[in-house]
C-alpha cells in the first residue's frame, strides 16, 4: 500500500527476532508466537530502557498490520507502560508509533514505550547508543515488572 522500503531490504527487527529466537543473542523483555518487545538500542539521555514492541513477522507500518495483530501489540504496550511505571517509578509513559517519514526510518511496524519524567525533554531530539549489557538490565527490570502478564486469548 505505502511502503518506503528499499529494494532488497534487509529488516534489522526481522533480524533482531530471528537471531533472538535462535540464539537468544538480544535479550528480549516479552516474546510470544506473535509478538516482542525489546529494550531499544537508542535512547535518549534522560529516558533509559525505552521499549519496542513489534510483531514477529514483517509488517512495515500501520497500513498493512492486521487489527487483531495490532490489538494484542497495544495490549502489550500497555502492560510494559504499567510495568515502566512500577520498576523504574517514573512520572508518566509516552507511547509513540511513526509511519513513513519523517517519522519512520526502520520499516518493521513498532510502537516505542517510553519512561517519562517531569521536565524530561524527551522530543529534543538527543540520542544516544546503549550496550547489551545495559539493554540486558533494563529488559529484567521490566520482565520483572510484567510477572507472569500474558496476552487476553
Amino acid at each position: 500500500m505505502y511502503s518506503h522500503a528499499p529494494d532488497g531490504y534487509a529488516c534489522p527487527f526481522c533480524y533482531l527476532v530471528r537471531q533472538e529466537e535462535a540464539h537468544g543473542v538480544e535479550p528480549s523483555v516479552y516474546r510470544d508466537d506473535l509478538i516482542a518487545v525489546f529494550v531499544s538500542l537508542h535512547r535518549c539521555p534522560d529516558h533509559p530502557g525505552h521499549a519496542l514492541v513489534m510483531p514477529n513477522a514483517h509488517y512495515e507500518n500501520i497500513y498493512d498490520l492486521p487489527l487483531d495483530l495490532a490489538a494484542r501489540i497495544h495490549e502489550c504496550a500497555r502492560a510494559v507502560a504499567l510495568a515502566m511505571r512500577e520498576v523504574y517509578s517514573c512520572d508518566g509513559v509516552s507511547i509513540v508509533q511513526n509511519n513513513e517519514p519523517p517519522g519512520q526510518d526502520v520499516w518493521h511496524y513498532h510502537v516505542h514505550v517510553y519512561p517519562r519524567y517531569q521536565g524530561d525533554r524527551l522530543y529534543a531530539g538527543r540520542r544516544e547508543t546503549t550496550t547489551l549489557t545495559e539493554r540486558a538490565g533494563y529488559a529484567e527490570k521490566l520482565k520483572s515488572g510484567l510477572g507472569d502478564w500474558t496476552p487476553s486469548p
